[in-house]
């Protein structure tokens, strides 16, 4: 009966220390997830790997609190604009600017945020900024001019890459850029010695086959492009526009589950986000891939990271309407689709509001 007795107090006495012990790790663990210090290493982690909506509570943890206070801010208003909000974004980077980080990142990133928020004269006035302390960066004309492209900015665009010329004239992908817009705003005589300049520029890289696949996509050329983007892929080209654009223009061009070159679409656009976790165009071609092969469930995500990037694309609220019925979430789908019905009310009312504007 002793033994018995000093074992079952034994026994009490382990589980008593491992339950204290659970306790104190526990207390840890949480205190160390609310160290400003630690929340600004794991937020600036997260930003690198393109999490960008985690890092978010992390960052906001760590700023006006850690020793880098221009890291915790900029890495967090850089998070805000890459999931769409602009206005906290704004916020923070004019903070910034106000308290002496006035830098060309800062402005440069001013200039995207603003771009979303649809204040095109404020985007170019910091884009200016920006080229006016490192006019020869190529980055601060390109990242300006695809959030022109993301959202359908298309004159404000031309007058980024158009100024970054200026300084970068012999730039392939300015050049691309310029003929991209130009193209867009349906100036295609004008852009296609654009498209080759860019070739010329950079033959056998990513942009000049991105050049030379665009060039004959807007010449109605398919075939051609098509060849052309197999081929830059081949040759070993990674770049995640040129494996989204062959991905789309396969599924453009009719291709079907049952055929070997719908497999290569999907291979190329789940490669493109992959790379580009933020690439609208590249999420909702593979979401609508997927629905059309019956995978509703999958096509669920990268539909929904699409609509984020993109509220404004009428057809994602749909493509997204349809996976949720089909994955049985009929909830969901009723919701998108009333969504849909007040874009598209909006949009009838913007119409008409242009169209009495016009003398």
């Amino acid at each position: 009966m002793i033994s018995m007795t000093r074992g079952t107090s034994s026994r009490r006495q382990k589980l008593a220390w491992s339950a204290l012990f659970l306790v104190l790790m526990t207390a840890v663990v949480l205190h160390a997830q609310q160290d400003p210090e630690v929340e600004l290493r794991a937020g600036i982690e997260l930003t690198k790997q393109g999490m960008l909506q985690q890092a978010i509570p992390h960052l906001a943890v760590a700023r006006g609190h850690v020793r880098e206070e221009y890291a915790a801010s900029f890495n967090l208003g850089w998070c805000y604009a890459g999931v769409g909000e602009y206005g906290r974004a704004l916020t923070i980077l004019n903070e910034l600017k106000a308290n002496g980080a006035d830098t060309a990142d800062v402005e440069n990133l001013l200039a995207q945020a603003y771009v979303g928020n649809a204040q095109p004269a404020q985007a170019f006035a910091a884009l200016k900024q920006a080229a006016a302390r490192t006019p020869k960066n190529e980055k601060l004309y390109i990242f300006v001019s695809d959030a022109c492209t993301d959202h359908h900015q298309l004159e404000l665009g031309l007058q980024i890459v158009e100024l970054g010329l200026k300084s970068l004239p012999e730039s392939a992908r300015l050049h691309y850029e310029r003929a991209m817009f130009l193209a867009q705003l349906d100036q295609y005589e004008r852009a296609k010695p654009e498209f080759e300049t860019a070739y010329q520029l950079a033959p056998a890289t990513s942009i000049g086959y991105l050049a030379h696949v665009q060039e004959n996509l807007f010449a109605d050329k398919i075939g051609e492009a098509l060849r052309l983007a197999r081929e830059g892929i081949r040759s070993g080209e990674s770049d995640p526009v040129l494996q989204a654009l062959y991905g789309e223009v396969l599924l453009h061009s009719g291709v079907t589950p049952d055929q070997s070159e719908f497999a290569e679409a999907r291979i190329a656009l789940e490669r493109a986000v992959a790379a580009w976790p933020n690439y609208s165009t590249a999420q909702i071609s593979l979401g609508k891939l997927y629905l059309m092969e019956g995978r509703s469930k999958d096509a669920i995500k990268p539909l929904e990271i699409g609509l984020r990037m993109e509220p404004h694309n009428a057809a994602v609220y749909s493509s997204l309407a349809a996976a949720y019925r089909q994955a049985g979430q009929r909830e969901q789908a009723k919701g998108m689709l009333e969504k849909l019905q007040v874009l598209l009310k909006q949009q009838d009312a913007s119409k008409a509001s242009a169209t009495a504007q016009v003398p």
